[in-house]
């Protein structure tokens, strides 16, 4: 079976729907067990049936497709998951709700649990190979970090949907003019959209803002050639550090080069020095890249063109293709 690595066709059937899990007084039934959200680990659990639903359905999973959930906590979206899709693994790093989930779950044989830290796992191996899409209500600390394991799985999942905060979410699929680090690291990997607004109230305990649901669906390759991911990254990394101040500024602090190396670079790769880091599209960073890759110092000594001058970060392919894995 060939990695599913790329947004796939329209999808015009879906997994046969089962009737809906039964309604629970989830704070209730919480505290009666003495379990309370931590707030160390950015707990708020998504406790209301409809909106519950509404993410479920946003995977969209076809028959024979696995979920791979990240952060079961007591099982609320587990259920759910649990209807739409051939089987279900839902990871979880708090070991306190593990027996309750074993007993949430137990009505649900084609669910297992797996008590770890998502960030030390791979997706892949979860899923044992099977084509997959990833669910999650994710903490705000820590979505970077989750996206870019995700997004960089192999084999990659077909669609990756999480609630994260309406600002996070609004943040992610922003373009050129309000770009940030967070966006390009899902945008070069993935076409990200806002399918549904979750308000406060749906969660318990309740948070100060409303939430989001963004589904991402990856490309079959990165919208920009990627041969040296973590060069690409550390140019981004260093151009949104400072971000009120002129990208050469940012550049130079950041990776530690004189202003006149990086206004040379700029120059090569046809971009104004006076820019910020917020106005460059993907195509943009991946030329910068290119430039600046021989100046970088990594860990493995001094960063060079491989053979063949085959780019390093990327190639600029312009921005006439919206779709990179045409």
């Amino acid at each position: 079976m060939s990695s599913p690595t790329g947004p796939h066709p329209p999808e015009s059937t879906t997994a046969p729907l089962r009737p809906s899990p039964p309604p629970m007084p989830w704070p209730q039934y919480l505290r009666a067990r003495g379990l309370r959200p931590r707030k160390g680990l950015g707990q708020h659990f998504l406790i209301d049936e409809g909106a519950l639903a509404r993410v479920a359905e946003a995977a969209g999973f076809q028959p024979g497709e696995w979920a791979l959930e990240i952060g079961a906590g007591p099982g609320t979206l587990t259920r759910h998951l649990a209807l739409r899709a051939d089987r279900v693994v839902a990871v979880e790093i708090d070991e306190r709700f593990l027996p309750l989930l074993r007993e949430i779950l137990a009505p649900y044989p084609n669910v297992t649990v797996v008590h770890g830290d998502i960030l030390q796992l791979d997706p892949g191996a979860l899923v044992e190979g099977h084509p997959y899409r990833i669910v999650g209500n994710i903490p705000y600390f820590i979505t970077s970090a989750i996206l870019r394991q995700v997004m960089e799985a192999t084999p990659r999942p077909r669609r990756v949907v999480l609630t994260v905060q309406h600002e996070v979410a609004r943040r992610l699929t922003a373009g050129p003019g309000a770009m940030s680090l967070l966006a390009v690291s899902v945008q070069v990997y993935g076409r990200p959209q806002i399918v549904a607004r979750i308000p406060a109230g749906a969660f318990w305990p309740r948070p100060e803002v409303d939430s989001a649901v963004v589904a991402i669906d990856p490309y079959q390759r990165p919208a920009v050639p990627l041969e040296d991911p973590e060069a690409f990254f550390a140019v981004v990394r260093a151009g949104f550090g400072q971000r009120r101040k002129q990208l050469h500024n940012a550049l130079a602090h950041g990776l530690g080069l004189p202003d006149t190396v990086v206004r040379a670079a700029m120059a090569a790769a046809g971009i104004d020095p006076h820019r910020r880091a917020e106005t460059l599209t993907l195509s943009e960073w991946a030329a910068l890249c290119n430039a600046l890759r021989p100046f970088l110092q990594g860990d493995r000594g001094p960063l060079r063109e491989p053979p063949g001058g085959s780019p390093a970060c990327g190639k600029n392919r312009g921005e006439t293709n919206p779709h990179p894995d045409a």
